[in-house]
Parts: C-alpha cells; structure tokens; sequence
C-alpha cells in the first residue's frame, strides 16, 4: 500500500515506505490458531450436553472476544503504522482509531545509526534511530530492511540523495 499523495508536499518523493515487521504477527497468529482449536475441542465435548446450543454461543463469543482483542486489534496496529522515507523528511504515523504522528525535516537530522541483534540480523530488521539537532535519539523497532533504509537515510540526510 503506497503512502498517501495527499501526505507529502508538492514535489516531494517517496523513497521508502515500510510497515514494522512481520515478526510482530507471529504471537497474534499463534493466539487465533490455538483459540480457534481450543474452541473447536470446546464445542465437540459441549455438544453431547442438553444446553448445547447455549454452549456453542458462549464458546463462540468467547473466542471472537479473544481473537478480536489479541488477533485482529494487533494486525490492525501493524496494519496502520507507517515508517515514510522522503527526499525532505522522516514520517511516522501510527494508530487505527486515533491517529498519532511526527516527522523530522532531514536539515535537522545529525545522526543516523542502527541495531540489529543475531535474530533481528536472521529476519533481516532491526532498530534504526534518528537523532535531531534538538530532540533525544528517535528509536524505530523492527524496521524491515534496516540496513537498507539506514543507506537511504543517511544519503538523505547528507544531500547526496
């Protein structure tokens, strides 16, 4: 999904548009996984039972509840947060009902680095943190490709982009 056109100031270029990695799904995924066969187990053992049809209702709104707060809410977050490279400026956005937001103008960009664990460095993410002429170090977890935007960023930042 491309960044909003109605976002960026006239002639400006996108350069990189990424959502957190994926790696913060798996929990999500393994919670509907293990809901949706705890449910399942449930409803077979309750359909022997006299008030069986109450037992399917209850089971079943129960796991919708688990799997819309622990499932879908954190791919929905993942979903709506955006990490936007362009040729004027760092962005950030994050949030499904709320809408939250900042971004650095390069000019005011002084240092660019990046961190990357052994398993950050397996998934190819890591941490890229931005540091401003006036603010602290801005840390951006699980970036995709960190080294990649962490090239882009930095030729940016330097003009030479």
């Amino acid at each position: 999904m491309a960044y909003p056109d109605e976002l960026l100031v006239t002639g400006e270029e996108v350069l990189a548009h990424r959502h957190p990695h994926p790696k913060m799904l798996v929990m999500p995924g393994l919670v509907f996984l293990v809901t949706v066969g705890a449910a399942a187990y449930l409803a077979a053992v309750v359909s022997h039972q006299p008030w069986r049809s109450f037992g399917w209702w209850g089971i079943a709104l129960a796991a919708a509840a688990v799997i819309g707060w622990f499932s879908v809410a954190p791919l929905l977050r993942w979903a709506c947060t955006h990490f936007v490279l362009t040729d004027r400026r760092v962005l950030v956005r994050e949030g499904v009902l709320t809408r939250t937001g900042f971004e650095i103008p390069m000019h005011r960009i002084t240092s660019v680095h990046f961190r990357q664990t052994m398993f950050e460095r397996m998934l190819g993410c890591g941490t890229l943190s931005v540091e401003s002429a006036s603010d602290e170090p801005l840390d951006f977890t699980d970036v995709p490709g960190v080294e990649e935007m962490y090239g882009l960023l930095y030729e940016a930042a330097d003009g030479t982009r």
